[in-house]
């Protein structure tokens, strides 16, 4: 599969947990998770959707290793940060024990950017070819 297509299917996924935790923080009035909530959509479906553009418009094919390290970064960052916002905001396990975790996840998240950087920049001017006949000049 394809990294914009598995970025997509990631974005997705993230759309229905962040809109789900959405609807029941307003059915039970409790909107503790709201951190939470917002970190889902924006870092989760946001970001990986935005990534799924750059990677299906500007990125060659020939990316394909440290694309998929960045993929990899993004991903393992953005649920670890989810996760570890559920787990603080849902008061489960304590900041203390969290801070560490959450700091790593945040700069795995970063790192995913910085290497997006990179391969933007490394494609250069050149675009790939997509489903509507766009050339590669």
């Amino acid at each position: 599969m394809s990294l914009d297509r598995k970025y997509l299917l990631f974005a997705l996924v993230y759309a229905a947990v962040g809109m789900a935790l959405g609807i029941a923080m307003a059915a039970s009035r409790n909107h503790v998770q709201f951190v939470t909530h917002a970190h889902v959509l924006l870092v989760g479906f946001v970001l990986s959707l935005l990534y799924a553009i750059i990677h299906k418009l500007w990125l060659p094919m020939g990316t394909r290793t440290l694309g998929t390290v960045q993929f990899i970064a993004h991903q393992t960052g953005a649920l670890t940060l989810t996760v570890g916002l559920w787990l603080l905001y849902g008061n489960i396990v304590p900041a203390s024990n969290l801070d560490p975790v959450l700091a790593v996840a945040s700069i795995v998240v970063l790192t995913g950017v910085l290497l997006m950087l990179v391969l933007v920049v490394k494609a250069g001017d050149g675009h790939a070819t997509s489903s509507q006949g766009r050339s590669t000049a």
